[in-house]
């Protein structure tokens, strides 16, 4: 399913036009995105929780050369399912 899909499934769940299932969803992702800038947790419960984890400076290797190369710092985004959805995914 992609974004356009997505917008039409919860236009006709919702009973909202596409337009404006598209803004709350976009609202939505912002939102979200917004809060895990700030460095805070998204938890919706019986979905799962957005949060963002740290990984630390490490040295890699050049595939072409095999020279070390340091990777920085970063803070990458994590999505961990909630037991509702991982019971009704595995039915």
């Amino acid at each position: 399913m992609n974004k356009t899909e997505l917008i039409a499934e919860i236009a006709i769940k919702t009973g909202l036009s596409k337009k404006d299932a598209e803004k709350a969803l976009a609202a939505t992702v912002e939102t979200i995105t917004e809060t895990l800038v700030k460095g805070d947790k998204v938890q919706l419960v019986g979905f799962g929780s957005f949060e963002t984890k740290k990984r630390e400076a490490r040295m890699g290797r050049n595939p072409r050369t095999g020279e070390p190369t340091p990777i920085a710092a970063t803070s990458t985004p994590v999505f961990k399912a909630g037991k509702a959805l991982k019971d009704a995914v595995s039915k």
